[in-house]
């Protein structure tokens, strides 16, 4: 299924609405739009297996654009405009882009990227004018909207976060089949798992160049359905937009339920929420408590899922099985779950391990890194892949997750996951979010550092400090509780809520322990 499927039945119906400005575009547009740009890129010499790399804000022509890639056969990179002109570039670069198409609001990287990617060779912006690119607008515009006879089905191909390292990007194999024909996962599964259809509004809060916003928006213009998009996350606004749309679904992150929730109970009870029937989070382990308070407010409506951008493999668990299984993240839905030791030798029920899933074939390779897609691979087992995360399967086979290795702090010789005390602190009222990371000590190895953004209008001083080391007594083992607290106006966190360790590891790592 496409958006072109609805032409006969719903061509007037929004397939997207910009939360903030009610601006639309009709499912006729999106198609009309699409065909336009796959057309102006075919005149531009762009064929099958070629990559497109797009620079936007959350704005609806990234959907005319996605389109256009998938019914052209291409590789479309989204790229996170946040990063320097320099990270952006390397990702444009790396990914072999014969085209980037950058939006004119972001006419600062768009003009200091110009000399970072020689080897790309067609630069577009839409919206305005960019010194330096051609005008896709008025290109398009002179382009017919009869679709082509070939529309070989595109993909994407995104890159990881980079939150520990360089961005790697996650090449799947291009689909054998049109544009027209069924097929795609993530499709199938908001069908399948979630009753997505074209009566379903989904709002998405997140921003577009992330994999899971992206591709959920996009299943949903697949079925029929109609997309709300915001600029970006804001709390309360959220809570409006779900009303003032009658959401029907809607997909989070951890951060953003504690900050929802973290809101003065006479803000959250001004807005009607019922329409709500489903609300996914994923992207990071949820608290169980921060769960519980949406499950009490929202009703038993809550999904969740784990998965990474590679789509190795996916667990979902619903609000039922959750509350039974508090913590878990599910039982596999795609590939089956080992969990595996240092030297790859698959670990019992119970113990903690590196999370690897088993496919029939691999389904993912890392462009340009070959050595990173053999990391990723069992040592003996080469379609059970792995993005890293920790963690072990119960008697029942539901997945817990730990953390990633990549953050485990070494204390004393004792292994420790920060997550279980990131999510006990952001439990306390009076803490707004929190990141655990070992800083280097000479006689332990590593101490547990914990760093915390108070609450609006809490002082963080070390009463609070004193406070909070009271309250962790009673929740974590007295060998993983921080050695010291320290406060942060504002913790680094990506736009899709990861925690960068990395920054707040290269902070602290500086100053004196």
């Amino acid at each position: 299924m496409y958006p072109g499927a609805y032409l006969d039945t719903t061509p007037n119906k929004p397939a997207a609405i910009m939360a903030e400005t009610g601006d639309t575009v009709s499912f006729a547009e999106l198609d009309s739009a699409s065909i336009r740009i796959a057309r102006h890129l075919k005149t531009l010499g762009l064929r099958r297996g070629d990559h497109l790399a797009v620079l936007s804000t959350n704005n609806l022509r990234v959907f005319d654009i996605y389109w256009a890639a998938m019914r052209s056969g291409l590789y479309i990179t989204m790229v996170n405009w946040h990063l320097t002109p320099a990270e952006a570039a390397y990702i444009v670069t790396d990914c072999g882009a014969r085209a980037v198409i950058v939006d004119a609001a972001l006419t600062g990287i768009a003009d200091a990227l110009v000399p970072l990617i020689p080897t790309t060779t067609h630069r577009l912006t839409f919206g305005g004018a960019v010194a330096g690119f051609s005008d896709l607008d008025v290109a398009a515009a002179g382009e017919s909207d009869a679709p082509l006879d070939d529309q070989p089905r595109g993909a994407d191909m995104l890159y990881s976060s980079g939150t520990t390292g360089r961005p790697k990007g996650i090449k799947p194999a291009l689909p054998e089949r049109q544009i027209h024909e069924p097929g795609d996962t993530m499709t199938a599964m908001n069908a399948e798992v979630w009753n997505v259809d074209s009566d379903t509004v989904y709002l998405s809060p997140a921003p577009l160049y992330h994999a899971a916003p992206l591709r959920t928006c996009a299943a949903v213009q697949a079925l029929g359905g109609t997309v709300v998009v915001m600029d970006r996350f804001d709390a309360e606004r959220a809570l409006e937009y779900i009303e003032r749309y009658r959401v029907t679904y809607s997909q989070w992150v951890p951060t953003m339920f504690v900050r929802m929730l973290k809101l003065p109970e006479q803000v959250r009870d001004r807005y009607d929420v019922s329409s709500l029937q489903v609300a996914v989070h994923a992207a990071a382990p949820c608290p169980v408590e921060v769960k519980r308070q949406m499950i009490a407010w929202w009703g038993p409506i809550l999904s969740e899922y784990y998965s990474s951008t590679e789509l190795n493999g996916l667990t979902i668990v619903d609000t039922e099985q959750w509350l039974r299984k508090p913590g878990t993240v599910g039982r596999p839905v795609l590939g089956a779950v080992h969990i595996c030791g240092e030297n790859g030798t698959e670990l019992p029920t119970g113990e903690i391990g590196t999370i690897y899933f088993e496919r029939e074939t691999l389904p993912f390779e890392y462009h340009n890194a070959p050595e990173k897609t053999r990391d990723a691979q069992h040592p003996d087992h080469p379609t059970w892949t792995t993005t890293g995360d920790v963690g072990y399967l119960d008697e029942d086979g539901y997945l817990f997750l730990t953390d990633r290795g990549s953050f485990l702090i070494i204390s004393g010789g004792v292994n420790i996951y920060p997550q279980e005390i990131e999510n006990a602190l952001v439990e306390h009222p009076k803490v707004l979010d929190a990141g655990v990371i070992g800083v280097p000590d000479a006689e332990m190895g590593e101490v547990v550092t914990a760093v915390v953004q108070p609450g609006t209008g809490v002082v963080g001083d070390e009463t609070l400090a004193d406070e909070l080391a009271a309250y962790l007594q009673q929740r974590i083992a007295k060998y993983k509780r921080p050695r010291r607290i320290v406060f942060t106006d504002d913790l680094p966190r990506t736009p899709t809520g990861k925690l960068v360790k990395r920054a707040l590891q290269e902070q602290f790592t500086r100053a004196p322990a």
